[in-house]
C-alpha cells in the first residue's frame, strides 16, 4: 500500500498519465454510428443528436487534480497530482446527485450562462478547501479518521464508504446515502433509512412529517423540493460496490453493466484501473463513455459577488471512450431515487437486469455491526486497488 503524507513523490507524478501531457487536441471526435448512445438513463442517437450529447456530457460536473489549494490538514499536500483520482471521481458521481436532487436530469449547462443559485451552492460544496461539504480536504481527512494516510489510494467502495459519512453532515440537501453490502439491497432497510419517521418498530422520530432542514446560503436550494415530498421521503443516493470478474471483468456481466447505464435512476460508475480511476456516465456499443480526472489544473477561488468561475468544472471536448473489456471489475454503480415511487421503480427494472450480482429483497435482520455507521467497510472491490 502506498501513501503519500505530504507532497507528492516526482517518481509517481511522472508515471501519472494526464492531459496535461496528452494535450486537449489529442481527443477524438464522438463516433457517427447508428448504435444508441445511453447517457446517465438518457438514450440518444449519435446521427442526429450528436449536440445534444455533448451538451449533455458538457453539463456533467468534472473534477479533476489540482494544485495550489490550501495545504490538507494544514501542512499537507497542496496538490492531488497522481494520488486522488479515485477521490475525485467520488466527487463526481456525487455531484451529479447534488445536481439531480437540485437542479433536474434535465439541466443543461451553457458557458458564460448566469447560473442559478442551487448550481453555485453546489460547487462551493467541492472547491478545495476545508470548510466545502464534499472537498478533497473533507474526503481526503475523513479517510485519515478510517485508518487512510493522505494521499493514499481509496477503492471504489472506499470512497462510497467515506462520501456517505460526509452527506451527514449537508442539511441543505438533506440526501440519504446507502452503501449497499453483502451482495444484496434490502428494501426495508433503505426505506427505514429515507423515512425514519415511519414506524417500523424501532424508536419514535426525531424528524416528524413536515420538517424542513436550515438551508446553507440557498433559499432558493433548500426549497428545490416541495414540501410535503421531502417530508415524506429524504432523496436516495444508492451506491452498489460490486466486483465483476477476478483480475478482468467476466464477459456475462458486460450486458449487465451496460443495462445499468439504461436506468432513468442511474448516477453512472466509479471504477476504471488500479490507480486510476474514471467516472463512466453511459456507453455506445462496446465502449463505455467516461469522464477523466488526470489533468491538473489551478485550484479556484470564489469571487467577491460569490459565484464561482465554472469554466474548469466541465468538460468542453468530446468524452473519452473505451472498450468495454478494459474496465477493472472492481466497481462502485450508483442511484438516485428522487421519491419512493423511483426506488420501488428501481426495485423492479433492476431485477430485471440480466445476472446482476446483486438480490433485491424486501427485509431481513442484519447483524448491527455489518452496516454500522463507525465502519469503513473493506472487502474484494478495494483489494486489487490497494495492492497495485
Amino acid at each position: 500500500i502506498q501513501s503519500i503524507l505530504s507532497t507528492t513523490p516526482t517518481d509517481l507524478r511522472e508515471s501519472t498519465l494526464t492531459y496535461d501531457t496528452l494535450g486537449f487536441g489529442e481527443f477524438e471526435d464522438f463516433p457517427e454510428t447508428s448504435e444508441p448512445v445511453w447517457i446517465l438513463g438518457k438514450e440518444f442517437n449519435a446521427l442526429t443528436e450528436k449536440d445534444d450529447i455533448l451538451s449533455d456530457v458538457t453539463s456533467r460536473l468534472w473534477f479533476t487534480y489540482r494544485k495550489n489549494f490550501p495545504p490538507i490538514g494544514g501542512t499537507g499536500p497542496t496538490s492531488d497530482t497522481g494520488w486522488g483520482c479515485m477521490l475525485r471521481c467520488g466527487q463526481m458521481i456525487l455531484g451529479e446527485a447534488l445536481v439531480c436532487r437540485h437542479l433536474g436530469r434535465d439541466w443543461r449547462w451553457v458557458r458564460g450562462q448566469p447560473q442559478r443559485g442551487q448550481y453555485i451552492s453546489i460547487l462551493n460544496a467541492f472547491l478545495d478547501k476545508k470548510d466545502s461539504y464534499y472537498s478533497l480536504h473533507q474526503i481526503a481527512q475523513m479517510g485519515v479518521g478510517e485508518g487512510k494516510s493522505i494521499g493514499q489510494w481509496y477503492g471504489p467502495n472506499t470512497v462510497a464508504q467515506v462520501l456517505k459519512k460526509l452527506t451527514v453532515f449537508d442539511s441543505w440537501s438533506r440526501l440519504a446515502v446507502h452503501v449497499a453490502m453483502d451482495n444484496t439491497v434490502v428494501m426495508e432497510e433503505i426505506k427505514r433509512l429515507c423515512m425514519p419517521w415511519r414506524d417500523y418498530g424501532g424508536a419514535a422520530c426525531a424528524e416528524p412529517p413536515g420538517w424542513m432542514p436550515k438551508h446553507n446560503g440557498c433559499l432558493e436550494g433548500a426549497c428545490a423540493l416541495a414540501e410535503e415530498e421531502t417530508a415524506l421521503w429524504k432523496p436516495l443516493v444508492l451506491l452498489i460496490p460490486l466486483r465483476l470478474g477476478l483480475s478482468d471483468i467476466n464477459k456475462a456481466y458486460i450486458e449487465t453493466l451496460k443495462q445499468c447505464f439504461q436506468l432513468p435512476q442511474s448516477l453512472g460508475v466509479i471504477g476504471g484501473k488500479p490507480n486510476s480511476a474514471h467516472y463512466f456516465i453511459g456507453y455506445v456499443g462496446e465502449e463505455l463513455i467516461y469522464l477523466d480526472p488526470h489533468t491538473t489544473q489551478p485550484a479556484v477561488e470564489p469571487c467577491e459577488d460569490s459565484q464561482v468561475p465554472d469554466d474548469t468544472y466541465h468538460c468542453q471536448h468530446p468524452p473519452c471512450r473505451m472498450h468495454i473489456c478494459e474496465i477493472d471489475p472492481s466497481v462502485a454503480v450508483g442511484f438516485f431515487c428522487r421519491t419512493e415511487d423511483d426506488f420501488d421503480d428501481w426495485c423492479m427494472r433492476i431485477r430485471k437486469v440480466r445476472c446482476f450480482p446483486y438480490e433485491v429483497i424486501k427485509g431481513k435482520i442484519l447483524p448491527k455491526t455489518t452496516h454500522s455507521f463507525n465502519i469503513i467497510h473493506l472487502d474484494v472491490t478495494d483489494v486489487k486497488w490497494l495492492g497495485s
